[in-house]
């Protein structure tokens, strides 16, 4: 099984995160002028994602991602070399002009489950003690990028040897977190 790549950052297993770790920058891939990312706030649900649309370093096949409180999170240089992805995908994924690298994803539509809640990758930053993934999402998506259908058993064995539970969409408890979400809305559920 360990011949499947899965993404550089959980190939050799997963790094635990560290307890009351607060937070660190991410830094783009630019030899100079590197956009810098002030994150004050340990992330959760971090994930291997297989989504068409998250970030990945060259030969991955999954991005990893993780979310924190958007008030937590500042651009402190080089702003002006951020640029939106796709301003109308749902996640306004902040990348930079030069090399590419998203360095955050925004939700701004306020009726969205996970308003409030930015997107990084900690594999970005210089500081280890970030939260460790615990899962795997979309990973059926991983066809639309180019894998062959008949490579995913394999790719499903190993993200479960390297301790990534594989979804077709997100963890259970955030399914959970968007139907509350919805049902409130509606007001079919008052808590």
């Amino acid at each position: 099984m360990s011949a499947v790549s899965i993404h550089p950052s959980v190939d050799n297993g997963i790094k635990p995160g560290t307890d009351n770790f607060a937070g660190g920058t991410l830094q783009c891939h630019c030899a100079a002028d590197k956009v810098e990312v002030k994150v004050d706030a340990q992330t959760a649900h971090n994930h291997a994602c297989g989504c068409s649309k998250c970030w990945k370093p060259e030969g991955a096949v999954f991005s990893v991602v993780a979310v924190v409180p958007r008030d937590k999170v500042g651009v402190t240089a080089h702003e002006e070399k951020l640029k939106i992805v796709d301003d109308k995908a749902a996640i306004q994924r902040h990348a930079c002009r030069g090399c590419g690298v998203h360095m955050y994803g925004r939700i701004e539509n306020k009726d969205h489950p996970f308003y409030g809640l930015d997107f990084i990758h900690t594999e970005l930053s210089p500081q280890t003690g970030w939260s460790a993934p615990g899962f795997a999402a979309f990973v059926s998506s991983i066809i639309e990028t180019g894998t062959p259908p008949a490579k995913m058993d394999g790719i499903r064995a190993r993200l479960r040897e390297i301790g990534l539970e594989p979804y077709d969409c997100l963890s259970p408890a955030l399914m959970d977190a968007i139907s509350a979400h919805v049902a409130k809305a509606k007001g079919t559920l008052s808590v």
